[in-house]
């Protein structure tokens, strides 16, 4: 089910959806209320590391438990992309990021409680302040150092995460 699919009252006088079915934006004839549903950002980092491997992260919880991906998450209301990648980093792996460089947006779909978020998901390629003390945190089964040429696209848990680690590899990024 899409955001917009739940909402089959208007949020702010309760009436009744105009439509069998649902429009973008949502428009109430009642009250006039107009709600658009964007997607939501959300940012990841490829973090380097030694020999030219990334680190990766295992992921704790649904959706994609158990699969690997990247450390990020959704960007807070207030938060640059930058900042939210700092805020990431530091809570799911204990990093802090010395540099980072854009890389490529990518779209993606975040299943979650029986509703498919729409993500605008913002790539970074970045270095870590320091190595020691990484640590498997808020969400984070384990993590490992890989490199990704020699990744199995199949055992990333987005597709998202596949695309930008194929435009990393293409571009040869030391």
């Amino acid at each position: 089910m899409q955001p917009f699919e739940v909402f089959a009252h208007c949020p702010r006088c309760a009436q009744p959806r105009a439509t069998a079915h649902p429009e973008l934006p949502f428009r109430c004839p009642a009250c006039g209320l107009v709600l658009y549903f964007n997607p939501a950002p959300a940012v990841a980092a490829i973090l380097r590391g030694p020999d030219r491997r990334v680190l990766f992260i295992r992921r704790a919880f649904e959706p994609a438990k158990g699969t690997l991906t990247l450390p990020g998450g959704y960007v807070d209301f207030g938060e640059t992309a930058e900042d939210a990648l700092r805020r990431e980093v530091r809570e799911e792996v204990n990093v802090e990021i010395a540099s980072m460089t854009f890389l490529c947006t990518a779209l993606n779909e975040y299943p979650y409680q029986g509703v498919t978020y729409r993500v605008v998901d913002l790539f970074f390629v970045a270095r870590p302040v320091s190595l020691n003390g990484v640590a498997a945190l808020d969400g984070v089964e384990s993590w490992c150092w890989l490199d990704p040429a020699e990744v199995n696209l199949d055992d990333l848990a987005f597709p998202s995460v596949r695309r930008a680690l194929q435009l990393y590899s293409l571009r040869g990024l030391p």
